[in-house]
């Protein structure tokens, strides 16, 4: 099944069987689907809607919508592949099956599926596009060859299948990896691959959804009885489907959460493919990207110590083994990746050390040993084009974090250092390999392949220096350049978002691709801040602001900025650095740079815990801080404070008027304050999350506080440390925390160690960088030790006591 077909199913929810159904349609109950090409008609019977669709001249129709209360037909162009699924009521989706499948019959001329990469993983050019490749096969020139976007399709009836003209000025077409429906089973329009595993099962895509042990599975997409990680939305490579057994973080078999309440998950029982698994290309003298490929006989990690082979269980046990991972290369005790790290790894001999990493050399780079992790610097900038720049910033001009250079996820890409030697191509950082107009970078954002980085010019342009003012009425005044709202249909808004109201990244204003435009430059218009690609609103729309996007199907979308008047949460006015330093202290912070970061002190003014404002009476902590004593006139609060001496003048400083403990002995706790905070430049809430929700592996998250640094430096200051989130289900394996981390609890660090929440750090926050905003998702609560190997911290799950601190708040 193609990943997106994920997004039809969730219309299963709705799905009721026993209604009408039309040959050759798939029909989803009470479901609504958004298209640009659509046409509505008013029919008497469900099969008069069905022959709008297949009379329709206007384009293509896929699907259509019948309600029946109202008569209504409404045909479209689109499907659930290509659109996401609303629900509406009374309303009914029908989808033709053609378009569902993502097989080939025969030699696939009659193929309409959504696979638009060739089998050497070349993006498809657009078939209506003449760059870089002239076509000769255009939608005008065969309109029944359904030649829309860059979609695989066969117009000519090669032999070889389905192909495309390719992206890459080099390589003009090639074919593309569309598999035969004859290898499949066909199940209500969907295709199925064999039930069987390849390896250990990563790219198993059948229907069975029983454990060996007879639990039926959970729906990935749903939160019970379960609470995790693993969103089809956040994860589309792994075809997390309906319920169906997958292999999603690379476990020896297929898995799923199971629909018992006492049992988490479970192994599938799945017989091993007869077929030989696909043969790659052994790395033996070096490794590229993440080294999976690496078969090479290096048996020391990087300190020195001597491998233990795979097929041992002394000194250390593991599942690891040959029998489990049998496409591996598990031999002896060679150093391998056979779950995705970061690089080639092994168990060591030493009984104290349960793993490390490998010294493989790099192909085609010398290895640098301890680069220095610097914190990025406020005054980072680049020259000309940026193709010199050598700075350490690692953040998109939308807020992303960057994707390793050397890493083929979320993207593949042919941008590596072993490819551009020359370009400095180290980590995440912002680089120009290819002379682009800026330095940029792969995103870890699935849905956004890159954007430019968040840097400026080291000099000012003379134009923009002597540019006069734009004709402003006096109300404007009331907005700062450096707030991010706007006043009025905000044509005087100056702030940073470049992203659209759906999730879309600007089109920077200079650039003409991919749509060309010269109504709105930075020459046309030089007052407007058309520099960059921020959102603007040049021609003074009445909406708001606006930007052409880079999505070659949507020219231009108008922006979600909130207006001025209201109380913003999670977006502090100074730029936190958002550090991933691997040090137990972590990095420096900005000052102020977390201003709803808050210390718990004692009446006499000594430090005993952090906390999140959340609200400007109301503090979230955790309750082991309170364990001495319970009364309020015991503890105060400082806010707006970066020392932990707290004598700034920006210091407010409030006493407590009631201290609420959290449901069920869970450690979390809200403080009420005796008067309300100051909402200013330093003191500002952070948001709140929505009910039940799961932070993503992939979320950018940051742990702050004043806690024990074990000697890193920064002692006294406000520290900040990024940290990736750690599924429960990994979690709670033996080698890590072993079934302690409960449902209402989270895990947070880097599996190495290295880098942790200490003693000190206590009820302090874990937020979360979403949607141009910071969200508390965390409350620094315990760990085994600080910065151990396999022992991330926990912190309690804010969005699990979300209805509690509704009414807690409401109640007081």
């Amino acid at each position: 099944m193609d990943l997106n077909t994920a997004a039809f199913l969730l219309g299963a929810l709705l799905c009721s069987v026993g209604a009408t159904e039309i040959e050759g349609y798939s029909r989803t109950e009470g479901a609504w689907i958004l298209s640009l090409n659509k046409r509505m008609y008013s029919v008497s019977t469900l099969a008069e809607c069905a022959t709008k669709c297949n009379t329709e001249t206007l384009f293509t129709c896929r699907t259509f919508m019948y309600d029946e209360n109202d008569s209504e037909c409404w045909t479209a162009a689109a499907n659930s592949k290509t659109e996401n699924i609303m629900r509406r009521r009374n309303t009914a989706l029908y989808e033709k099956n053609e378009y569902l499948l993502e097989c080939a019959n025969g030699i696939g001329t009659d193929y309409r599926g959504t696979k638009s990469r060739t089998k050497s993983e070349q993006v498809c050019q657009r078939w209506d596009a003449s760059y870089p490749h002239r076509p000769n096969f255009t939608p005008q020139s065969h309109p029944r060859a359904d030649l829309e976007s860059n979609f695989c399709r066969n117009p000519d009836g090669d032999k070889g299948g389905p192909w495309c003209y390719t992206t890459d000025p080099q390589k003009r077409w090639e074919h593309c990896n569309v598999p035969s429906c004859s290898a499949y089973q066909i199940h209500q329009g969907f295709s199925f691959p064999e039930e069987c595993i390849v390896c250990n099962g990563e790219d198993y895509k059948g229907k069975i959804s029983t454990t060996e042990n007879g639990f039926t599975c959970q729906r990935w997409d749903s939160q019970k009885p379960h609470n995790h990680d693993y969103h089809p939305s956040s994860l589309p490579q792994k075809y997390l489907e309906e319920n169906y057994c997958r292999n999603p973080d690379g476990d020896p078999r297929p898995w799923c959460f199971t629909t018992n309440p006492s049992k988490r998950w479970d192994y599938c029982a799945i017989p091993r493919c007869t077929a030989e698994p696909s043969t790659i290309v052994p790395e033996v003298d070096c490794v590229t990207g993440e080294g999976v490929a690496y078969r090479g006989t290096i048996a020391v990690t990087e300190s020195g110590k001597t491998c233990q082979s795979w097929s041992a269980q002394v000194p250390h046990k593991h599942n690891q083994s040959p029998e489990n991972y049998p496409c591996k290369g598990l031999d002896n005790n060679y150093c391998r990746n056979p779950n995705n790290e970061l690089m080639p790894w092994c168990y060591t001999t030493d009984p104290s050390k349960r793993w490390e990493y490998c010294n493989v050399p790099r192909c085609g780079v010398a290895r640098t040993q301890g680069d220095p992790v610097i914190p990025p610097n406020e005054e980072d900038c680049y020259e000309g084009n940026g193709f010199s720049y050598r700075g350490i910033t690692s953040e998109t001009i939308s807020g992303k974090e960057c994707q390793s250079w050397s890493s083929m996820t979320p993207h593949r890409h042919y941008k590596t250092p072993e490819a551009y030697p020359d370009a400095d191509l180290r980590g995440n950082l912002c680089r120009n390999p290819d002379g682009d107009q800026a330095p940029w970078c792969f995103t870890t954002d699935p849905a956004v392949r890159w954007e430019h980085c968040n840097l400026k010019r080291c000099s000012v342009r003379p134009s923009e220096v002597s540019s006069p003012r734009p004709h402003i009425t006096s109300i404007a005044i009331q907005t700062p350049p450096e707030k991010d709202c706007k006043i009025g249909n905000g044509a005087t808004y100056r702030g940073p978002t470049s992203v659209t109201a759906n999730g879309v990244t600007c089109q920077a204003w200079s650039s003409q691709t991919p749509h060309s435009h010269i109504s709105f430059t930075p020459e046309t218009h030089p007052t407007k801040g058309l520099d960059g690609n921020s959102c603007r609103n040049p021609d003074n729309d009445i909406i708001g602001p606006w930007c052409y996007t880079t999505d070659r199907d949507r020219i231009w979308e108008h922006c979600q900025i909130p207006d001025c008047v209201e109380m913003k949460c999670g977006t502090p006015v100074i730029k936190p650095k958002r550090c991933f330093s691997r040090l137990v202290g972590g990095c420096v912070s900005n000052p102020h740079s977390w201003p709803w970061q808050i210390s718990l002190r004692t009446s006499i003014g000594k430090h005993v815990c952090g906390g999140t404002l959340i609200d400007p009476q109301w503090v979230l902590s955790a309750a082991h801080c309170f364990e001495s004593s319970i009364w309020p006139s015991a503890y105060k609060v400082f806010l707006g404070i970066h020392t932990e001496r707290g004598n700034e003048p920006s210091k407010q400083e409030r006493r407590l008027e009631k201290i609420v403990m959290g449901p069920n002995r869970a450690d979390i706790a809200l403080l009420k304050l005796e008067s309300p905070a100051i909402i200013n430049d330093n003191v500002q809430p952070a948001c709140l999350p929505e009910k039940d929700y799961i932070v993503s592996s992939t979320a950018e998250c940051f742990v702050t506080g004043w806690g024990e640094t074990q000697g890193t430096g920064g002692d006294g200051v406000l520290k900040e440390e990024g940290f990736p989130i750690i599924e429960n289900k990994v979690c709670n394996l033996p080698e890590y925390l072993n079934g302690r981390v409960q449902n209402n609890e989270m895990c947070a660090g880097y599996i190495e160690g290295g880098a942790d929440s200490c003693r000190g750090d206590s009820g302090g926050p874990l937020v979360c960088y979403e949607q141009n905003k910071f969200v508390v998702q965390g409350v620094t609560s315990w760990g085994l030790g600080c910065a151990n190997a396999m022992k991330p911290g926990v912190y309690a799950r804010v969005s699990k006591f979300k209805d509690w601190i509704d009414t807690t708040i409401k109640a007081n």
